[in-house]
């Protein structure tokens, strides 16, 4: 047999040595995981890169488990459930993650949304866990800039005691966004499922409405970030352009739920999305757009640590990971 002549047997005899293997005592005396019978944590979850001048860490916030069946609004569910075999994705649910961003210019820490603070489910909630070891302190935060106002993006600024996280920070919103979701008549007339969403929100904001910063899309809303309207998923969800020199960064909050389904797949829908065709023709032109100009994007809802590049792919997109660096 040649060394490239792998046969099922080969394969079979490997999988036996390995089983074999694991049954051998383990240096240090460390138990196998699957034998411990208890979740084993990862290391923190946090990654550094530069864009220019500027330094960005995303911040992992964990995941949350949510079946397939009716997650994608305008396909079928073997369809959906093909396109997550393809990804190699189990194809009964989908492990939607949760990634912030602290942005560091200027002197400045920026930080774009917060996470699910103590609301979220079990596997999530691990963000300040991983803020601080990162290196970071609430207190030393200046500004918290709110992409929309879903739960998983704004819970983190207020724990449930009541408790604000972020004691000198200015809080940026965007107009359209607040101007739905503290709109009473709309709030009155939204469907019962709808109206826990609009309480969290006044939870969350109402203590600090009168100083709450708005601010409309197309402007610079603080050096080297641009807010960019991007509605749809909510009708005022906006995305961040960071440009530092050379290097470009679109921060695309929500555009994509997870890129295996919705960066291949644009003109599927999520059951998030408020109003699904607009947030459909929103994410075809946002991915249209940054793989035309080669901009590094940052998604809150892929595969830590979230960030990489937008390739065409016949009707849909590919996400091209960053190549991950022990330096920046």
């Amino acid at each position: 047999m040649t060394r490239l002549d792998l046969s099922r047997r080969t394969l079979m005899a490997g999988a036996g040595a390995l089983a074999a293997a694991s049954s051998l005592d383990l240096p240090f005396g460390i138990a196998p995981a699957h034998a411990q019978g208890a979740p084993v944590n990862q290391n923190p979850g946090f990654y550094r890169y530069k864009v220019g001048d500027i330094t960005v860490t995303a911040i992992n916030d964990g995941f949350a488990r949510r079946p397939l069946e009716g997650f994608v609004r305008n396909a079928e569910l073997a369809d959906v459930k093909k396109a997550m075999e393809q990804a190699y994705l189990p194809s009964d649910a989908l492990s939607i993650t949760f990634t912030t961003l602290a942005i560091q210019a200027g002197g400045k820490l920026t930080l774009i949304d917060t996470g699910n603070g103590d609301s979220g489910a079990p596997t999530s909630g691990a963000w300040q866990k991983n803020f601080r070891a990162a290196g970071f302190d609430p207190k030393d935060v200046s500004s918290v800039v709110f992409s929309h106002f879903h739960g998983d993006h704004i819970n983190g600024f207020r724990l449930k005691d009541g408790t604000a996280m972020f004691p000198n920070a200015e809080v940026m919103v965007p107009a359209a966004e607040w101007a739905f979701w503290m709109d009473d008549a709309k709030m009155n007339a939204a469907p019962d499922a709808m109206k826990g969403a609009f309480a969290g929100v006044r939870r969350v904001f109402g203590p600090v409405a009168k100083d709450v910063k708005q601010f409309e899309a197309g402007k610079e809303i603080l050096p080297g970030i641009t807010a960019v309207a991007a509605p749809g998923h909510t009708p005022g969800h906006t995305v961040f352009a960071v440009a530092s020199g050379s290097g470009k960064l679109m921060i695309m909050s929500d555009t994509t739920n997870h890129p295996a389904l919705f960066v291949r797949n644009p003109d599927w829908s999520a059951v998030f999305d408020m109003d699904g065709p607009q947030a459909a023709a929103t994410r075809r032109k946002l991915l249209d757009m940054v793989s035309a100009e080669k901009m590094q994007v940052a998604f809150y809802h892929a595969p830590f640590p979230a960030t990489g590049h937008i390739a065409k792919d016949g009707n849909g997109f590919e996400l091209v990971p960053v190549q991950w660096s022990s330096a920046i």
